[in-house]
């Protein structure tokens, strides 16, 4: 029988077996404090009890965060990239504040996400990513930023259909920090590589 090429390991160029691609991810995030991180975990508990019919693929509480900037996916870890986006954040200027979240809603997409959201967005969250947005522009990453903000924490993704939007909370959240996080697509882990106080 003819061995199927296709299910063969793949090859270096010296004969040994490649190491799978990686897909390295960087962004901007706020990430929540243990407190509050276990809130949202026991609205995701909710949500998982109340909606039986639903099939998603949840995520874990450690990975909770809210993306205020994507910087693209990358073969390996840019250092110029991180470089670029750590003066962006060293040279942001803002202040704590408060972000209550009140429904959950889903996203259309290929996996649609069921995200933790509020009905209205905090001034100073949009001013945050006003802000934050011009300085990696003037640091030569705007390639990747999007030009609209929904800021949202996700929860899960369906493998199923649309959730309605639901009120939960309202969800208090004392947002104080800002972080630049790494992470390899498939993995289960966000590197912290900077965070900036808000202050």
């Amino acid at each position: 029988m003819t061995p199927n090429l296709f299910d063969s390991p793949q090859l270096d160029l010296l004969g040994g077996q490649a190491e799978p691609a990686q897909t390295h991810r960087l962004f901007f995030a706020l990430l929540p404090d243990e407190a509050t991180r276990a809130e949202f975990a026991r609205v995701a508990d909710t949500l998982k009890a109340s909606q039986p019919g639903l099939r998603a693929r949840w995520v874990a509480p450690a990975r909770y965060h809210a993306t205020v900037h994507f910087l693209g996916d990358h073969p390996m870890l840019r250092g110029d990239i991180v470089q670029a986006a750590t003066r962006a954040g060293a040279a942001l200027q803002a202040g704590a504040f408060d972000w209550t979240l009140d429904c959950i809603a889903s996203f259309h997409g290929r996996e649609p996400p069921c995200v933790l959201r509020s009905n209205e967005v905090p001034a100073p969250l949009q001013q945050l990513w006003v802000q934050l947005r011009e300085a990696l522009i003037r640091a030569g990453q705007g390639a990747h930023l999007s030009r609209s903000f929904t800021p949202h924490v996700t929860l899960g993704y369906s493998r199923g259909g649309l959730l309605p939007e639901l009120p939960v909370g309202p969800l208090a959240w004392r947002v104080d920090q800002l972080a630049l996080v790494h992470s390899v697509v498939g993995q289960g882990d966000y590197r912290l590589l900077h965070a900036w106080p808000l202050s």
